[in-house]
């Protein structure tokens, strides 16, 4: 598995800084494109919908894992 890459963002006016996997990253920066949504937005609309018994790095890795199982819709 390759190295963490450590990403800031400014989340409901704080300031958080994510470790995740390279892959993780690029699923979700494909994921924000294809939504027209700014990378911040898609973290706080994940962020939105998290427990708070779970972290925000899995909630990303989740995120990102759903949208890979997701089905090619045309």
């Amino acid at each position: 598995m390759s190295d963490l890459v450590k990403r800031s963002l400014s989340l409901s006016g704080h300031r958080t800084s994510v470790a995740l996997e390279p892959e993780f990253w690029a699923v979700l920066d494909q994921m924000a494109e294809q939504r027209s949504l700014s990378f911040a937005a898609l973290v706080a609309s994940i962020d939105a919908k998290r427990t708070p018994e779970r972290p925000l790095a899995s909630a990303l890795r989740v995120a990102a894992l759903m949208e890979s199982r997701r089905p090619d819709t045309p």
